[in-house]
């Protein structure tokens, strides 16, 4: 039997073990970011915790789900649906959207998430990216103080919610370029410690040509580091990624529970934060 119980800070070195086992590569810093910007259960037994589900809201319509773990011994009991449950009454008529392994979706689909396209995990060190070709008046530059309201606007339009609160969360630990064309802001990208090594996101731009000049600019200046990208199927970055050396490695399935948000197909969203916050 196992006891539900909100998330506390203490916890995160137990839950960084369950990632851990499902061979995540969060470390307990990645899972303090996570649960300074959303909430989260753990289900506990005699033997400490043996489940985590989290969850991230985005204004008042709609949130992400996310890091759904149980240990290998408690899988047949049911504690993830208990921990789905409890998330899910907190965030009552949101619109929600995860990233579903292949293990978790049956469950996911049973509580009424739909299947929305498949998310790509590229990732490596061993790469080399030649020079981006810039289209006239196109630039990648440093991001600036300024622009904080530009990138609460760009990530507004590309996901259809308010990001505003991760956004000012992320910035100061990251670094980060716009994308400008005739000297207008249109795109931007983050690049951030995280897991193994960085990761590329969130990278939002208006078309996949914008899109290759931001990814290419960190690429290009962080050869040799270990690298990650999560990518919508449809960006149609996979193959050119795997060109650069950034193999796929991974598959899960983007799922939604609810009216899926409205973008803006000016901006798209062609890297994400993380497959939790998608």
């Amino acid at each position: 039997m196992a006891t539900l119980r909100r998330m506390t800070v203490d916890d995160l070195p137990a839950a960084q073990s369950l990632s851990k086992a499902q061979r995540w590569p969060h470390r307990v810093e990645d899972w303090e970011i996570l649960l300074s910007l959303g909430f989260g259960y753990v289900a506990e037994s005699e033997d400490g915790i043996v489940g985590t589900a989290m969850a991230w809201l985005y204004g008042a319509d709609a949130a992400t789900l996310g890091m759904v773990t149980v240990s290998p011994e408690a899988r047949e009991s049911g504690i993830d649906r208990q921990l789905m449950d409890a998330v899910l009454s907190d965030l009552g008529e949101r619109t929600i959207l995860l990233n579903a392994t292949a293990e978790g979706k049956p469950l996911y689909a049973e509580m009424g998430f739909e299947a929305a396209g498949p998310v790509f995990q590229h990732q490596g060190a061993a790469f080399a990216v030649p020079i981006a070709e810039l289209i006239p008046a196109e630039r990648v530059r440093p991001l600036g103080a300024k622009d904080m309201p530009t990138l609460h606007d760009l990530a507004r339009r590309a996901t259809g919610m308010n990001r505003d609160a991760l956004l000012n969360a992320l910035v100061p630990g990251a670094q980060g370029v716009v994308l400008t064309r005739d000297n207008e802001p249109v795109g931007f990208s983050l690049f951030r410690r995280f897991g193994r090594g960085h990761v590329v996101g969130p990278t939002i731009a208006p078309d996949s040509g914008g899109a290759k000049a931001l990814i290419s600019h960190w690429l290009g200046s962080n050869a040799g580091i270990f690298c990650r990208i999560d990518i919508p199927a449809e960006s149609g970055l996979g193959d050119w990624l795997e060109e650069l050396g950034l193999p796929r490695v991974a598959e899960v399935t983007r799922m939604v529970r609810g009216r899926p948000p409205k973008a803006d197909p000016s901006a798209q969203i062609f890297t994400l934060t993380t497959q939790a916050l998608g």
